[in-house]
């Protein structure tokens, strides 16, 4: 089983497709990582600072602005390996077009 881990993109095999097509993949694949965290850190933040000392309705919309950031940046970073595998999948795809 392979294990998960935080920081660079490792090197991928080379392919067949163009360098252009490659890029794109990469970038869509990070967006759709990034789309996941984003998710699972609104999940996280749901309920942090409830109560009295809130800071209300505005600190909840805030919070989504922050989550998003830090989802984009932490998938631009490595994430947690989602990226690698729809890379990977995309990359399949289009050189099985190519055939």
């Amino acid at each position: 089983m392979a294990s998960l881990t935080i920081g660079p993109t490792p090197a991928l095999p080379t392919t067949s497709v163009s360098p252009a097509v490659a890029a794109k993949a990469r970038a869509k694949a990070q967006d759709f990582e990034a789309v996941f965290l984003n998710s699972m850190f609104g999940h996280m933040f749901a309920h942090v600072n409830e109560g009295p000392y809130s800071g209300g309705e505005a600190a909840k919309t805030w919070r989504s602005f922050l989550t998003e950031e830090y989802s984009k940046n932490f998938a631009k970073a490595g994430g947690i390996g989602i990226a690698d595998g729809v890379y990977k999948q995309l990359i399949a795809v289009q050189e099985a077009r190519a055939k």
